[in-house]
């Protein structure tokens, strides 16, 4: 019998589970792919939002300014990428000023520090780069970027490091009522609890809706976005978004903790949960509004495109709180953007809320901090020099685009929840992630995989499931 099963693993399901390690408590998280932010979680505009756009007195607007002020701290305690760069939004009409006014009027209502309205001087100030039209610009420096990779694997390995178990591979298929709480049915066993926390992104109405008499509604909101060469770094210093105005709802353009750059996303509804591929027509959406605000924007330079969903709920507000209906079921749910910026909040809150539905009383010996992989390229030369002569792995560097070692490979495949696919590795380390997209490292990562997992090379694959990359006999080595 656990104390609570959160259902899914990605930055809501990971943060939940990380606040709720403080208590002493039987938790558990059920995740249906094979590793933690796999899903909306990993493919976002991982943008900190300031918290200025949602609106006054929303769950949206109070988890948003909170998260985004618990960041900060949360990145140095988990060890993980986040820059305070700050974000602009630009006003390409004099008509459409008092729009800009209201968002800033709106932004200080919930509590955003350091607003102001910047005309076009100090805008161009700002970002060189900006449109000839632009006019004026909402300025707000707590805005900020961060790894969403990073950020979830970091909650997760915290909270597997303060005792919550993770399950993968394991779909819910259904949860009934029981005298005594739930059992959570999955595709692979059944698991008994006293709570259970709905977490299951574009899914999450399914679960919702199994108990609560008011329904919900959640659409699958596609946004695909360009990724540009570490050679455009510096194009842009700030995330740069458009004002919605007479040109319509724009894209954002953002420099990345990782030293890229960021474009788009669109903006479309489907029905398909799965359906993350990319359209010819999406991306050229995406070029051609990124020009509206931006001069010579390096499309160019383009080395790869992908595509997420988010779980837009038919109100769009966040739906967090437990169901008077079924006492102990536990929805966060809806938790599109500003989700990823909220997430330490609503972790906190949800948490407290389960700790104290079940008095749960906090442990004596939580672990608060986690230290991340070490990128040997970050480190000083004679720091680095130290760190190869006490292991020689990592002087062998097996991703060039990206100057990543053996050692931080093996590192991502032993730690708590470690990659156990290409996939894993890449999101943990960033090997494949550069301008050849893993095409020189991928052979040798699979070897890493392989030899440090005891499997043979037919059984590694990109994402899980039956992502195969070899099929037929295979030698020990490629």
């Amino acid at each position: 019998m656990y104390d609570a099963v959160i259902i899914g693993a990605g930055v809501t399901g990971s943060s939940i589970a990380r606040y709720l390690s403080r208590y002493d408590a039987k938790v558990c998280v059920l995740e249906k792919t094979e590793d933690v932010c796999t899903g909306t979680s990993k493919a976002n505009s991982a943008i900190v939002h300031a918290g200025y756009d949602a609106a006054n007195g929303s769950l949206m607007a109070k988890y948003n300014v909170e998260g985004s002020e618990m960041m900060p701290a949360l990145s140095r305690e988990l060890d993980f990428e986040y820059d305070m760069c700050g974000s602009i939004v630009v006003c390409l009409s004099e008509e459409d000023r008092p729009a800009l006014q209201a968002l800033y009027e709106n932004g200080v209502k919930n509590g955003v520090k350091d607003l102001e309205i910047i005309e076009r001087d100090r805008l161009l100030e700002l970002e060189p780069n900006i449109a000839d039209n632009a006019v004026c610009a909402l300025w707000a420096p707590t805005g900020g970027i961060v790894c969403p990779f990073g950020l979830t694997i970091a909650l997760a390995e915290n909270a597997c490091e303060n005792g919550v178990e993770f399950f993968f591979n394991k779909e819910v298929t259904d949860i009934e009522k029981t005298e005594n709480g739930f059992v959570v049915k999955t595709n692979d066993g059944d698991f008994e609890t006293r709570t259970v926390i709905n977490a299951a992104g574009v899914y999450s109405d399914v679960f919702h809706n199994k108990f609560a008499e008011k329904k919900m509604q959640i659409t699958p909101r596609k946004g695909e976005y360009l990724l540009l060469d570490h050679a455009t770094y510096g194009y842009v210093t700030h995330t740069v978004f458009q004002l919605p105005g007479k040109f319509g709802k724009g894209v954002l353009v953002t420099p990345t903790v990782h030293k890229n750059t960021l474009v788009g996303p669109t903006a479309t509804d489907i029905e398909d949960r799965e359906a993350t591929n990319t359209t010819q027509e999406g991306l050229a959406e995406v070029i051609e509004k990124s020009a509206l605000a931006l001069k010579n924007v390096p499309v160019r330079q383009v080395i790869t495109s992908f595509a997420g969903l988010r779980a837009h709920e038919a109100s769009h507000e966040f739906v967090i709180g437990e169901l008077a209906e079924a006492p102990g079921f536990f929805d966060a749910a809806g938790i599109e953007s500003p989700g990823l910026s909220s997430s330490p909040a609503i972790g906190l809150h949800v948490s407290d809320m389960v700790a104290e539905k079940l008095g749960l009383e906090k442990k004596a010996d939580f672990k608060a901090e986690r230290k991340g992989i070490v990128k040997a390229s970050d480190l000083s030369l004679e720091e680095r020099n130290a760190l190869i002569k006490e292991n020689s792995a990592y002087g062998q560097i097996i991703c060039r685009c990206e100057s990543i070692s053996e050692g931080e490979i093996i590192d991502a495949i032993r730690r708590p929840l470690g990659a156990k696919s290409l996939d894993g590795v890449k999101r943990r380390v960033r090997a494949g992630m550069g301008r050849c997209q893993g095409g020189f490292c991928s052979p040798r990562v699979m070897e890493i995989l392989a030899r440090e997992l005891g499997l043979s090379l037919s059984d590694i694959t990109k994402s899980g499931g039956n992502s195969k990359i070899i099929v037929g006999t295979v030698k020990d080595s490629i």
